[in-house]
């Protein structure tokens, strides 16, 4: 039992964090979308469990009971946001919590991903599903907290991303790029929100080297993950990768009212990773004798 388990099983009989929130997760049939919704349904909060691949999505909201839901969501298609939206305000009059973790690594058919080989087709595939995705995510749930925010009541989007769009990531050039991308964006979010007055806040996660949780939507996979190459990112000082339940409480506080004057932050399950690559570090740029990947 990790740390984190511990601390679950310990807040058995305690007062939930998320009481009455409505959270939406995209993502949510791959392994850490599916940690973040299982906590946030622990913790008191209706979950509406997005993803492509519907019959994933169906069984998790099955899973998690009564305040569970299941939609298809395609985080490329703009309409197919526009529609989500006015189904949350049908079905719960607003949305509290936004949780934007769909995306892939490289695309589903075979190939180099590196900068030199990486095709133009490929390139614009993973953006389209990662940067697109979580823009349309923000821009959406911006408008619908917008729309129906109860008094006094914040909202809360969470981008979920990897560590590799802070060090780069050489075999996989698009995804770390849109990583970067959308580690900025989430910044002028939060900015935004801060200048309009809005009570939204726009917050990251960063796990280390790739996120298995990301679900593939490329049409061609036939619903199968993709598979990430090795990373060539230094070993966590801590010798071990995070566990899923680890992300999904960093999204947990950033939902939850406790973290109500936290925006346009960074919150790193890496385990001192970037303080490892952070310029003038000693073991900046210099790999680890033993270099994992997930």
């Amino acid at each position: 039992m990790t740390a984190t388990d511990r601390a679950i099983a310990s807040r058995q009989g305690r007062a939930p964090r998320l009481p009455g929130r409505i959270a939406l997760v995209t993502g949510a049939a791959g392994s850490i979308g599916a940690a973040i919704a299982e906590a946030f349904a622990r913790e008191g909060a209706t979950v509406i469990v997005t993803d492509i691949h519907q019959a994933g999505a169906a069984e998790l909201a099955r899973r998690l009971g009564g305040r569970a839901s299941a939609r298809r969501l395609d985080v490329r298609d703009e309409l197919a946001w526009a529609a989500l939206m006015a189904h949350v305000l049908d079905a719960h009059g607003r949305l509290d919590v936004l949780v934007n973790g769909a995306g892939i690594v490289v695309p589903g058919q075979a190939g180099r991903h590196d900068p030199e080989h990486a095709c133009l087709a490929d390139w614009h595939a993973v953006h389209r599903s990662v940067l697109d995705g979580t823009f349309l995510g923000c821009k959406h749930a911006l408008r619908t907290m917008r729309r129906a925010r109860p008094s006094g009541a914040g909202g809360s989007i969470v981008n979920v991303l990897s560590h590799a769009g802070v060090v780069g990531l050489a075999a996989a050039a698009a995804y770390a790029s849109s990583q970067a991308a959308v580690r900025n964006h989430s910044r002028s979010v939060a900015l935004y929100c801060a200048e309009q007055g809005l009570t939204v806040r726009c917050n990251s996660v960063h796990a280390p080297a790739f996120l298995p949780s990301m679900s593939d939507p490329a049409p061609d996979t036939g619903g199968q993950r993709a598979e990430a190459p090795a990373a060539s990112l230094a070993e966590s000082s801590q010798r071990r990768l995070a566990a899923f339940a680890e992300v999904a409480a960093f999204a947990v506080f950033l939902a939850a009212h406790e973290s109500a004057h936290l925006t346009g932050a960074e919150l790193h399950a890496d385990g001192a990773l970037g303080a490892r690559c952070a310029p003038g570090s000693r073991s900046a740029g210099a790999p680890s004798a033993t270099r994992r990947s997930r």
